[in-house]
């Protein structure tokens, strides 16, 4: 199987100072790569990179995925920087929950740009340098992507869009040598999982993800898995990988999951709760 050896490679990760993406840095660092670390958060990201032993080892640049000319200007000053880009991994990402009826049509679209219209930026920055390189774009998707839960209209839709992205773009970069992947991970410990947990519609849909079909992996999974398909440029990682079925061959799947993981009882209740939880802001 192939191993794409990560040391001396030049690693770009947006939302690098959340959960995931701090994680990410650190086990990448630990595999020998240099880290382009972009973020929103200036303070956070300039942190972040005086823990990895210098600038040629990890250097932050402030960026907002909302906008492609911030990206775009990052990634060549990476590039500049580091002298190469070989791999991209799209991380940045939000989440909240809310059903259709009462969502602030600025909170859809703001989830769509950045989780969705956020990677296609992301990775359209990215992808003329990992060209020159042969190199490897990868993009956070999730679970959500093929079990779709109510009061997450907004995410479900973006989470599959960035996994039909990937599949798109897959084709059209082959023949330059880029691989790209899409990664989906179910529920694990993030600040945007406790988020969730401090919603109490959020805690009645999912139960607190104490068990069952909704339990949590941990983190260190998903950073395991990450760095995994990262070596062997898969198309797609699914975490846990008893999930790939589901993956696979989700319209098979997904109605199974549904009457397993949703009762309409706690439905209407976490509709009632997010409506509640309106009302008092």
């Amino acid at each position: 199987m192939l191993h794409y050896d990560l040391t001396g490679r030049v690693v770009a990760i947006t939302g690098a100072t959340g959960g995931l993406g701090s994680a990410l840095a650190r086990e990448l660092s630990a595999r020998g790569a240099r880290l382009a670390l972009l973020d929103l958060d200036e303070a956070a990201i300039s942190r972040l990179a005086q823990g990895f032993g210098g600038e040629q080892q990890a250097k932050g640049w402030r960026v907002d995925v909302r906008s492609y000319e911030h990206l775009q200007a990052a990634m060549g000053a990476a590039a500049a920087h580091f002298g190469r880009i070989d791999v991209v991994i799209a991380n940045a990402g939000i989440n909240e929950v809310s059903p259709m009826a009462t969502m602030n049509p600025d909170a859809f679209e703001r989830v769509i740009d950045i989780n969705l219209s956020g990677v296609w930026r992301t990775l359209k920055a990215g992808l003329p340098h990992v060209a020159r390189q042969r190199g490897y774009l990868m993009a956070i998707s999730s679970m959500a992507a093929f079990v779709h839960s109510p009061l997450q209209a907004h995410y479900t839709a973006s989470k599959a869009g960035v996994w039909a992205m990937c599949d798109s773009v897959r084709l059209e970069v082959k023949h330059l040598g880029v691989g790209v992947g899409s990664v989906h991970p179910t529920f694990f410990r993030t600040p945007l999982m406790e988020q969730i947990h401090a919603d109490a519609a959020g805690v009645k849909l999912w139960g607190g993800n104490k068990g069952g079909l909704w339990r949590m992996i941990s983190r260190d999974e998903v950073v395991d898995g990450v760095i995994r398909g990262i070596e062997r440029r898969s198309d797609m990682v699914v975490l846990p990988a008893q999930n790939t079925l589901i993956a696979k061959a989700p319209g098979l799947f997904r109605k199974m999951a549904e009457r397993l993981g949703f009762k309409s009882a706690d439905i209407v209740e976490a509709i009632a709760l997010a409506e509640r939880e309106l009302t008092l802001t």
